[in-house]
């Protein structure tokens, strides 16, 4: 079966340039505006089925049996674009979204207040009936901005997600759907469900590590590789995306706390609409010495219609 976008079918620091000129939308014909070029980590082709650890690996164990490798990439600013993204199409949107929480620290308030922010935001912007927060993670860029990795826990925080990947395959984005819904009274009247990821800053203007987001009509199924993500109670399962050619990148510069970035990680729904959306973190060129450490918080939610 095609695992497709639309229609079933369709770094480091200082390591990239800035770029005068890119198509102003995410068409290829689209007119010019800003943009950059960096690095992405793409898999490498291999004949195994990828996995990764992401903790301490027991005894005699590799982190991971894949390996990566960095593709130029022209990463369009999409506020310049003449057409602003949206959610079924390209996969993602920037909404400005203020948000009452102060202290992303504060367990208790990001769990009582944000996650109804939140929702609410996901059903305004897919247009679902209800959406149901299962999951979120605060995540800082390294100390030094290292080589971007696949965002461990470094001490007690994640570190940025520098491998090209979509957050759930087919069968965990399946999986997901049946813990939060399958038992609730409304799961009879499920017609349609997705995924959502919700990834705002929470410290400041963004200057170092954005997220660049693939638009989501130029990835082919064939790109798009189930990866094991191994924890220490559990196995999860992702998609880790092969370099592809026809693939087009965008970020959002210098995203501030108010905004919030939304993008698709699964639909139930099979054509028509955006499916799955690679994304990346990425180090701009030029970062200034002082720029302040990329700290950004990230929750998925389930939203369904009935």
């Amino acid at each position: 079966m095609q695992t497709q976008l639309l229609d079933s079918e369709r770094s480091r620091p200082r390591s990239g340039r800035r770029e005068d000129t890119i198509d102003r939308s995410l068409s290829p014909t689209a007119s010019r505006a800003p943009a950059v070029t960096a690095g992405l980590n793409y898999l490498v082709p291999m004949a195994e089925h990828p996995y990764t650890y992401m903790y301490e690996p027991p005894a005699g164990q590799a982190w991971q049996n894949c390996e990566y490798r960095e593709s130029s990439a022209r990463i369009a600013d999409a506020r310049a674009c003449a057409s602003p993204p949206t959610i079924e199409v390209e996969g993602f949107t920037l909404r400005d979204a203020p948000t009452a929480v102060s202290d992303f620290r504060d367990e208790r308030a990001v769990r009582s207040r944000y996650y109804a922010e939140t929702a609410e935001l996901a059903k305004y912007v897919t247009g679902a009936d209800h959406a149901d927060i299962f999951d979120h993670l605060v995540r800082q860029r390294e100390p030094g901005r290292p080589r971007l990795e696949f965002g461990r826990k470094i001490a007690s925080r994640p570190g940025a997600a520098g491998r090209v990947h979509n957050d759930y395959s087919e069968a965990s984005g399946r999986g997901r759907f049946d813990l939060v819904v399958s038992d609730h009274p409304r799961a009879a009247d499920v017609r349609r469900w997705a995924i959502v990821n919700i990834w705002r800053s929470i410290r400041a203007k963004v200057e170092d590590t954005p997220l660049a987001l693939c638009d989501a009509r130029t990835i082919s199924a064939a790109d798009l590789v189930a990866t094991e993500l191994r924890y220490p109670d559990r196995t999860g399962e992702t998609y880790l995306v092969q370099h592809g050619v026809p693939h087009r990148w965008a970020y959002f510069s210098e995203m501030d706390r108010h905004e919030a970035l939304v993008f698709k990680q699964d639909d139930s729904q099979m054509s028509g609409v955006a499916r799955f959306t690679p994304h990346c973190a990425f180090d701009l060129p030029e970062i200034a010495a002082d720029a302040p450490l990329r700290e950004s918080i990230e929750v998925r939610c389930l939203v369904t219609y009935s």
